[in-house]
């Protein structure tokens, strides 16, 4: 397709926006730096990867550059996903949580409405001005979402003005009643007067992979390096949460050091602990003992350790954990109709 190489596997990225240097530093930490000769270049590769191009475009395009398959991949926010793509079309979800770029799509009211604080009370709010000959005007760059997060909660009489400058002023200057737009901290729908409703998440949004079904159903050495992409981004997210623990702890037997560490099997690492011989000095018989702990539990299993006579405690983070197979992979094969 396209007139290029069926091996050749072409990834989007955001060339714009909130999302653009996250997503590069988000591949960087994944082992995939990004080489981009020129910043007035459109095209890039990741020199980790054999046959991986690298191609930069509009956040707001990506979705429908997958969609075409003038890409196979595409890193872009869950909300223009949801927003942009086509019902039943080659499109889909191949990785939905990347761990960065975490914001709601949410409603925002004028804060002078008490009156209103739920989805219920809009609703209602709607009804009376519907009574008075108009209706609710919602200023939004998300139209399919809002208007199907709308009927779901029962409002039925309102006028969608898509939008797709700054939001935030809409019923300040006038030409819209309520926003819904994204948010991450709330500050400026705050600083603009403006406040969210209880209930008034659209949709919680982060960084997401997706690919076009039938390019990779059809080319396997794209589905190849696909692999390998999903490998490495998984391999760093499972890593994420965990550190590595190690300790010197003296006993007769590596057994009798495990057996310790085992009393605390929630503490004993993904599948149990790494022990080996310590050549001491004097003779006496230490094992360096290592496992793997969510960092929530770090200073639980450091208390465990000196607890069963461990000195000499490390502490440090882990760049990849790689399981014994993809899930992403095992996930997308299965998508793919493959497996």
């Amino acid at each position: 397709m396209n007139g290029r190489s069926d091996s050749i596997l072409r990834l989007a990225i955001p060339s714009d926006g909130e999302m653009y240097e996250p997503t590069l530093k988000f591949m960087e930490a994944c082992g995939m730096s990004v080489w981009r000769p020129s910043p007035r270049r459109y095209t890039a590769v990741i020199p980790a990867i054999k046959g991986l191009e690298v191609h930069f475009q509009r956040g707001a395009d990506i979705t429908s550059k997958v969609e075409a398959g003038n890409v196979d991949l595409g890193v872009v926010g869950l909300d223009r996903f949801q927003e942009y793509r086509t019902e039943d079309g080659d499109s889909l979800l191949v990785m939905p949580d990347l761990g960065f770029g975490r914001c709601e799509l949410v409603v925002g009211v004028p804060d002078s409405w008490v009156d209103v604080s739920t989805m219920a009370d809009l609703a209602d709010l709607s009804a009376e001005l519907r009574e008075s000959g108009r209706e609710l005007r919602v200023a939004t760059k998300y139209p399919r979402l809002v208007q199907r997060f709308l009927f779901n909660h029962g409002l039925n009489y309102f006028s969608l003005q898509q939008v797709t400058g700054t939001l935030e002023a809409a019923p300040a200057m006038g030409y819209a009643d309520i926003i819904v737009d994204i948010s991450a901290t709330g500050v400026t729908m705050r600083e603009n007067r403006l406040k969210t409703l209880e209930d008034g998440s659209v949709l919680a949004s982060e960084g997401c992979l997706i690919g076009n079904r039938a390019l990779l159903q059809e080319h396997s050495e794209r589905l190849e390096a696909t692999r390998e992409v999903l490998e490495r981004m998984e391999a760093y997210l499972n890593a994420g949460d965990y550190c590595r623990v190690t300790a010197n702890i003296q006993g007769s037997s590596e057994e009798a050091v495990a057996a310790q560490v085992l009393e605390r099997p929630d503490l004993a690492g993904l599948q149990g602990p790494t022990i080996s011989r310590v050549f001491a000095a004097d003779g006496s018989q230490w094992y360096a003992v290592t496992v793997f702990v969510h960092k929530r539990r770090l200073t639980t299993a450091v208390d465990h350790f000196r607890a069963i006579g461990g000195s000499s405690v490390s502490v440090s983070d882990t760049e990849y954990i790689f399981h014994q197979e993809s899930r992403a992979y095992r996930s997308l094969l299965g998508a793919l109709g493959l497996k």
